[in-house]
């Protein structure tokens, strides 16, 4: 899946998915070696009764587009990042965003478990591997991940780690893993 370009440089795309304020935003800014574009606008009180606000009460910007990040793997490979916006109202832009993408790491609230069956529900729909991954919020309650596998009823095979979106390496160890779970279902099996 990796699309070339005129200087030679190979590149594939991973989208980091969610529901609102999962931390989608801030996992592509702690792995992006550029300074991610991103689409931000403030919450207004336009949002409220739509964007589901009552769980995140001190967030003051929500995604309306995307996010987009960078990291080279080497001289001749770059991997792009996608953030999707988390609100409903902008679901009808996620399938432009995964086109063209190897895999998906979609971030999980355990604070709001409720708003993860929709996004895993939409990669599975369309067959493009993915990774869940569990956000360690600070002062979030913490669960075995068998228990969150439980909850979102989430096939064996589908992996599930728990990342900190903030921290870089535990962004990168999350981007391993879908890049490998991808790889892996390409493999021929026999």
């Amino acid at each position: 899946m990796a699309s070339g370009h005129s200087d030679g440089r190979a590149s594939t795309k991973i989208v980091i998915s969610g529901g609102f304020g999962a931390g989608k935003t801030t996992f592509v800014g702690a792995v992006s070696e550029i300074v991610p574009l991103r689409t931000e606008a403030l919450v207004t009180g336009a949002s409220a009764g739509v964007d589901g606000l009552h769980a995140t009460p001190d967030k003051t910007t929500t995604t309306v587009a995307m996010d987009f990040g960078r990291i080279s793997l080497a001289d001749d490979l770059v991997l792009y990042l996608f953030g999707t916006p988390g609100q409903r109202r902008f679901w009808f832009m996620w399938d432009d965003l995964i086109r063209g993408a190897i895999g998906a790491v979609i971030l999980v609230d355990v604070r709001r478990l409720e708003d993860s069956f929709a996004t895993v529900d939409f990669f599975e729909a369309r067959g493009l591997p993915f990774v869940v991954a569990v956000n360690d919020f600070d002062g979030a309650p913490r669960y075995p991940l068998g228990s969150v596998r439980s909850a979102l009823a989430l096939p064996q095979h589908v992996p599930l780690i728990a990342v900190d979106a903030r921290d870089r390496e535990s962004a990168k160890t999350a981007l391993i893993a879908v890049t490998e779970y991808a790889l892996s279902r390409l493999a021929p099996t026999g």
